[in-house]
């Protein structure tokens, strides 16, 4: 799919916008003056696929804090503050890659200007926007609480930083509806080539946030829409990156994996696929290789519905086959079934 023509921005090494891939974000629960539990925390993330990590900044214990985190992680850390310039310059100044900011909380002209400054001196970029919450009160007194209110405020925002020469500017527009959140982005896309931090705010627990957000980001993504993406879930934040690594395979974002399908199964399965595809699934979730490995619940259709995968295994109540590109390359009873598949998935991963 062809991504919107947003300008490039770096952020600490990882390059977002210009058509690069669409960058995984994420934020930590932790307390930022707790360097260890920050670092361990920002460690899981690292290791579930996160690119870019947020933190929070809430005193100077915080601000300081940035500087010994940067030396034990991989990944660019962005620093939330709100309220304080004076927080604000000491994160970048502490080394942080990159600032989330509502730059009409700063307490006026000369505290943005001041941090402003220290934004274009460091040669970091900013993340600025709106969310239901916090778009600014005479734009909603002039359109009520919709898109185009989302979309003016954080224009506005863009604005603000751009009169004393800031650039490198990242654009979110959130609500914890989907559909305005759709709305929004989109609106918002057709006026900026900034790039676009695209998320759903308070989705909630998991099993809905979920539901939320691949049903908002899944569609701007399909529409080219997004540079970076949090999938927000009250929750462990690994399980943040875990649900926006599967979204953007979905959408065909990503296509460094091994794409398991598996039929729902019906009165005709006569043996445990189910049981096996989810096996299957936890298998190969960390490999990138670009492979799709079928489970399929019958003899009957496995084998043709699945013909264009490079490994599959379709059942009996007593057989299971094993096919390669609809071909069918042996036959195995039931109770070897896992094994030898496994042996199978083994060999196609790791040669």
């Amino acid at each position: 799919m062809m991504r919107a023509n947003t300008r490039k921005v770096n952020i600490g090494g990882v390059t977002i916008g210009g058509g690069e891939s669409v960058k995984i974000q994420s934020m930590c629960t932790t307390l930022t003056s707790d360097v260890c539990a920050t670092v361990g925390q920002i460690k899981r993330l690292e290791e579930a696929g996160c690119e870019i990590v947020r933190v929070s900044v809430l005193d100077e214990r915080d601000a300081r804090a940035i500087k010994s985190i940067k030396q034990k992680i991989n990944i660019p850390i962005v620093a939330d503050i709100h309220f304080s310039a004076k927080l604000a310059v000491d994160a970048i100044e502490s080394g942080a890659d990159k600032v989330r900011i509502n730059p009409g909380n700063l307490g006026g002209e000369q505290n943005l200007k001041l941090v402003a400054d220290c934004i274009r001196a460091h040669k970091i970029p900013v993340r600025v926007g709106a969310n239901t919450g916090s778009v600014e009160k005479e734009y909603l007194e002039k359109y009520g609480k919709n898109e185009f209110s989302l979309v003016e405020s954080a224009l506005h925002s863009v604005s603000l930083f751009e009169k004393y020469g800031v650039e490198d500017i990242v654009i979110s527009v959130k609500a914890s509806d989907a559909p305005l959140t759709v709305r929004a982005y989109r609106l918002l896309s057709s006026k900026t080539d900034c790039p676009l931090h695209i998320g759903v705010t308070e989705a909630g627990t998991e099993n809905m946030a979920v539901i939320k957000s691949a049903a908002a980001l899944g569609s701007l993504l399909i529409d080219g829409i997004g540079d970076t993406i949090r999938v927000s879930i009250t929750d462990d934040p690994v399980r943040e990156v875990l649900a926006a690594r599967r979204l953007l395979r979905a959408v065909g974002e990503d296509k460094n994996f091994v794409d398991v399908i598996s039929c729902p199964t019906c009165g005709r399965c006569g043996w445990n696929s189910m049981g096996l595809a989810k096996k299957v699934a936890d298998l190969v979730e960390n490999s990138h290789k670009s492979l799709k490995i079928a489970v399929m619940g019958c003899v009957v259709n496995g084998p043709g519905e699945a013909k264009d995968c490079d490994l599959g295994i379709a059942g009996a109540a007593d057989y299971c086959v094993i096919f390669k590109k609809g071909e069918i390359v042996k036959k195995i009873s039931s109770k070897d079934a896992e094994e030898e598949f496994f042996k199978e998935i083994d060999l196609l991963i790791n040669g």
